[in-house]
Parts: structure tokens; sequence; C-alpha cells
């Protein structure tokens, strides 16, 4: 256990910070996970809604500071491609 005060303030920091970045990494995961679905169900309009809404937040990720630039562009660029695909079918 941690005697120093700076030492508590740091448990107390990295525990908060897990937190939210659990949270976030949760929140990449079931955005992307509702694109798949929707893909795999080969409904259009979900998809596109799904899409829309996993751009928005993939991108507020990024201003957050959580992932970085070409991370996110790299997600987006593949779930675009995932429903582009059926998109042409």
């Amino acid at each position: 256990m941690a005697h120093h005060k700076s030492a508590k303030k740091r448990i107390l920091q990295t525990a908060k910070r897990t937190e939210r970045n659990r949270y976030y990494r949760t929140r990449i995961k079931n955005i992307t996970k509702a694109v798949h679905e929707a893909v795999e169900a080969a409904d259009m309009t979900a998809a596109q809604e799904a899409f829309k809404v996993a751009n928005k937040q993939i991108h507020s990720l990024v201003s957050k500071g959580f992932i970085k630039k070409a991370t996110a562009a790299r997600k987006v660029s593949r779930l675009h491609k995932m429903v582009n695909k059926i998109e042409a079918a």
C-alpha cells in the first residue's frame, strides 16, 4: 500500500483512467459490432445508420486522444468497405 500522499493520488488517478479506457474500448467494440451485425443481416439502411454512428463515435475518441488518427481512419475505412460491399450486392 502506498504511504506517500502523491502515491495514493496516483493510485486513484490510475483507477479512474483505467475505468475510462475500459469504457471507451467497450464502446468501440459495440459500435463496430453493430455495423458487423447489420452487414451480416444484409440490411442496408441499418448498416448505413450504424456506420454513421460508428464514424462519429470513433472520430470523437480521436479528439479525446484515446486512439490515434490513423487507427481511427483504418477502422472507419474497414467498416465503410463492408457497408459498400452490401451496397454493391
